[in-house]
């Protein structure tokens, strides 16, 4: 009964005119930055952060959180459409792309809308009720916890690859050496910069996630002079009912993965899009078909990425610690407007928390209205002829990157990977082990070392500590699981090859 008091004093606060005003330029500018490439949350809240001196504090915290989760709704249309991501929408250019060259483009978009608002819907209850318990959730993981949970992440190339394990281990061995590049945080040496100064800070996640996806797709289309648009095929935008019920049940489990996921610093939209769609692999009844255009596999992922975003609040509104760039860009913003997030601030500043927490759910509703209903105004751009279209997409991909750094070193390593990825297609090989391994990668080498410095070098830390030894548990059981399986598959190959066959 206290949640709908608390959420009926923040909807008294969200529901202003001012209020609803700035909710909805969050979302529509949010919506633009995730349709362009290359651009993100990140640089836009950076560049607008200045404008908060002059904006009601709780009208800029409402503006500032529509452009970050906003975004995680848009960048779906340019992976499904065109397969260029950003880092929260990388797995959706799997199964999402592969539904556009199907023809079936308005229902993918049309389930990375409604997965997204069912994503934002489960966070939002979940960041009402239980805030400030899970906030203390997260100052329970120390370095063996996380490089036990990124160990786990790694498990899930065997889910994200949808051809030959090997493959998938392959890449994700490459994505780790990408990772390392760059000067090392514990000692200060740089390593294998080849002596390139612009390699000191190493590579860019938008840089490769652009290139191996983005530039290697037009370069391919490019190659096939039958491809001569992006999108293709009638715009089908309402599911069967068939089709909702396979779309409701992954969007459930998405939204839990990256409620979760989101929580833990380190985590966010671009953990958890992974997480659920390896969790899809494994539950769905539908596994079999994921990989190559299942509404699952755009379904899991969306409501994982929207999920996290809204749960990532939690750590830097209970307990003050931002969980990733654009949380402590956030953190800035609080501190400009001379509010100090933590445990106090559901205290002193309840009308900002319930109020920022009730303009999700209001952002919510508007994102659907833009996401799926205007679904078939977004897909007009796409049917532009490609000889026209993607200049301009190289065009917004070179912008997207300079912006990041102001660097054109940035846009030339963007080129290079552009290159890598169109060869990595051409030998049948998938990019997204890649990802997931220079994402979780570096991670893992800082979690590790924190955590050997701190047992002064003693392995056990990880069996002994109760989150990590559980995790550990987990990852042992389930390479039993998959060597039981491999086994049994093997043993019945040769009797369904020795059975006589009848006449």
């Amino acid at each position: 009964m206290e949640m709908f008091n608390n959420l009926a004093f923040g909807f008294e606060h969200a529901l202003t005119l001012q209020n609803l005003m700035y909710c909805a330029i969050g979302c529509v500018v949010g919506t633009l930055v995730g349709l362009l490439p290359g651009l993100g949350p990140l640089s836009t809240i950076s560049l607008l952060l200045p404008l908060t001196y002059s904006i009601p504090t709780g009208g800029a915290l409402i503006m500032l959180a529509g452009i970050y989760y906003g975004a995680q709704y848009g960048d779906s249309v340019s992976a499904i459409t065109m397969k260029i991501p950003h880092a929260s929408s990388i797995v959706a250019c799997i199964d999402g792309y592969q539904m556009n060259l199907k023809g079936k483009t308005g229902l993918a978009l049309f389930t990375a809308g409604v997965s997204s608002f069912i994503g934002g819907t489960v966070a939002i209850v979940v960041l009402s009720t239980m805030a400030p318990a899970l906030g203390e959730v997260g100052l329970l993981f120390g370095p063996a916890d996380y490089c036990a949970l990124m160990l786990l992440g790694f498990f899930c190339v065997s889910f994200v690859s949808s051809g030959s394990l090997l493959n998938g281990l392959a890449m994700a061995m490459i994505g780790i050496l990408l990772g390392v590049i760059g000067t090392d945080v514990n000692s200060g040496v740089a390593r294998y910069t080849m002596d390139l100064a612009f390699l000191q800070d190493g590579v860019g996640l938008i840089s490769i996630a652009l290139g191996c996806f983005g530039i290697a797709e037009i370069v391919k289309n490019l190659d096939n002079r039958n491809t001569l648009t992006p999108f293709n095929g009638k715009i089908k935008l309402i599911p069967t009912w068939p089709e909702f019920k396979r779309i409701l049940p992954s969007a459930l489990r998405g939204s839990v993965v990256g409620s979760v996921l989101g929580i833990l610093p380190g985590g966010g939209p671009t953990i958890a899009q992974f997480a659920a769609y390896a969790a899809d692999k494994r539950f769905s009844k539908y596994r079999h078909e994921i990989g190559s255009g299942a509404i699952e596999g755009v379904a899991g992922q969306a409501a994982a990425d929207e999920a996290a975003a809204r749960t990532s609040f939690i750590p830097l509104m209970a307990i003050g610690i931002p969980e990733n760039a654009v949380m402590a860009l956030m953190l800035a913003a609080f501190i400009v407007k001379g509010i100090q997030p933590g445990p106090n601030m559901i205290g002193t500043h309840p009308d900002l928390f319930w109020g920022l927490v009730a303009s999700m759910w209001v952002g919510n509703c508007f994102l659907l209205i833009l996401n799926v209903p205007l679904v078939r105004y977004w897909l007009s751009v796409f049917k532009i002829p490609y000889t026209v279209l993607f200049p301009a997409i190289l065009f917004f991909c070179c912008i997207g990157t300079f912006s990041i750094n102001n660097n054109l070193d940035d846009i030339y390593i963007t080129a290079i990977f552009g290159l890598i990825g169109y060869l990595f297609l051409r030998l049948g090989m998938e990019a997204a082990p890649l990802m997931l391994g220079f994402i979780l990668g570096p991670m893992l080498e800082e979690n590790f070392r924190r955590a050997m410095l701190l047992s002064r070098g003693e392995f056990g830390v990880f069996l002994t500590r109760p989150i990590s030894g559980t995790l550990l548990a987990l990852i042992g059981a389930a390479i039993v699981w998959q060597l039981v399986s491999f086994l049994r598959k093997a043993r019945k190959a040769p009797a369904l090859e020795q059975a006589p066959v009848e006449p």
